[in-house]
């Protein structure tokens, strides 16, 4: 049969837009109240709307206080890390939520008065030499979202910059990422320079050029394999768990 002009640009059997015709026939979100003004809160997270998040938030703030729009704000993005590992949402949908998220928790902190005490400090960064941010960034999203205080250095940083950032920021842990061989062992560095300002805190690596027996292999390495590890291990290291407890719970190489 000869193909005319349509034919020839009907792109859709290639090209297919994941968030209108694959993502809505997954599951959706759970309601997280039963309060309309709360569940219009949670909603504008899960779907990245700033504007929405941004109203509902006023309106709740006045009439339910900033720490209620907080604590319904983290409920949300709860929801966003569960379609994250279910495989519904990708990073795209995951950075949208986040930036609604931080909409929000910014008004309910000048409602407040004062910013919200974070639960810990996390630096992260991706190694020197390494310009593969992916994986930082979703962690990055969903650590900030679950309540800690995220200094997110970016790509290609010089293991100077990591140690200074965890010593002026007190921080309780250091994670990096690496897609390449040539750059992972920024992290021993960093591990090293931890050691020498006396900083005792663990070093989270991943990323596609680490495996768990390198990581494992010198002090203060503990080995992520998902960015959904991000918030409990956040958690365990600014509860003081030391490097060894937190290598023997998240690492089968000790």
């Amino acid at each position: 049969m000869i193909k005319t002009v349509n034919d020839l640009t009907d792109f859709d059997p290639i090209f297919i837009r994941y968030d209108i015709k694959i993502a809505p026939k997954k599951r959706a979100a759970s309601d997280v109240s039963t309060d309309p003004a709360l569940q219009a809160i949670a909603k504008g997270v899960v779907e990245g709307d700033e504007d929405m998040v941004a109203e509902a938030s006023k309106a709740a703030i006045a009439s339910k206080g900033p720490q209620t729009v907080i604590d319904t704000l983290i409920l949300g993005m709860a929801e966003v890390s569960k379609l994250w590992d279910d495989g519904v949402y990708y990073l795209p949908q995951v950075i949208l939520s986040s930036d609604a998220l931080m909409v929000g928790l910014n008004m309910a902190e000048e409602a407040l008065g004062s910013a919200v005490v974070k639960k810990g400090t996390v630096v992260m960064h991706c190694a020197h030499g390494d310009i593969h941010d992916i994986g930082k960034n979703v962690a990055a999203a969903l650590i900030r979202a679950n309540g800690y205080k995220v200094i997110d250095l970016g790509s290609d940083v010089p293991e100077e910059t990591v140690v200074k950032a965890a010593k002026d920021n007190k921080a309780d842990l250091v994670t990096g990422t690496a897609l390449m061989t040539t750059t992972m062992s920024a992290f021993h560095r960093v591990a090293e320079g931890l050691t020498k300002e006396g900083i005792n805190i663990p070093v989270v690596a991943s990323g596609g050029a680490v495996s768990e027996e390198w990581v494992t292999s010198w002090d203060r390495g503990v080995y992520a394999t998902f960015a959904k590890q991000g918030p409990e291990m956040a958690g365990d290291a600014a509860s003081g768990m030391s490097w060894e407890d937190m290598r023997a719970k998240w690492n089968l190489v000790l």
